[in-house]
């Protein structure tokens, strides 16, 4: 394999993994209501654990609720089921048609709980990052063993490899910071 292969394969890796931080960030409540609190939940839907956008349309018709109507209303009960067994810590309310969600302010307490979770979640995704590092120095040595590669070239690669690390890591640190922010404006 050689240096530009193992940089962008590793490149791709570390978008993905600060991705999938962002999209867990999206479900952590701010006290504003949005569809991503809900959207990557999982109901059983007839024995088969279905996406909850897949199944229903989200609406957020003023900023203190999200209005759930599922396609099928038989699925209501297993739509509650899911939110409550969630970490969002509302309780759903159904007329038979929707589902509404009144999303209540932070407390204090919940909003320093808040922070630690996504500052654990950003954590997880630094050392991602950095497992993906280490795959990409162990390729970049492998390929230098095999003696595709030059020594003086690996030493570069692994170079670049630190750099798009620190470039990721710098992202999900500004996804958090962003994150922290918002958890503290919304009252």
């Amino acid at each position: 394999m050689d240096m530009k292969e193992i940089h962008k394969e590793t490149e791709i890796k570390m978008k993905k993994a600060v991705e999938s931080v962002g999209r867990e960030f999206t479900e952590v409540r701010t006290g504003r209501a949005h569809p991503g609190l809900i959207e990557g939940l999982h109901v059983n839907y007839y024995g088969t654990m279905t996406l909850l956008k897949q199944m229903a349309s989200i609406s957020v018709p003023d900023p203190k609720t999200v209005v759930i109507q599922p396609w099928d209303p038989t699925a209501i009960v297993e739509i509650e089921k899911a939110i409550m067994n969630s970490k969002l810590g509302i309780m759903p309310q159904n007329d038979g048609k929707v589902v509404r969600l009144s999303v209540p302010p932070l407390s204090t307490e919940r909003r320093e709980e808040l922070k630690k979770v996504v500052k654990d979640m950003a954590e997880h995704g630094r050392v991602s990052l950095r497992t993906i590092r280490r795959e990409a120095n162990e390729k970049i040595k492998k390929s230098e063993h095999d003696h595709v590669i030059a020594e003086d070239e690996a030493f570069r690669g692994q170079e670049d490899i630190q750099k798009l690390t620190d470039k990721f890591i710098k992202e999900i640190d500004n996804v958090l910071a962003g994150k922290n922010k918002e958890l503290e404006d919304f009252n």
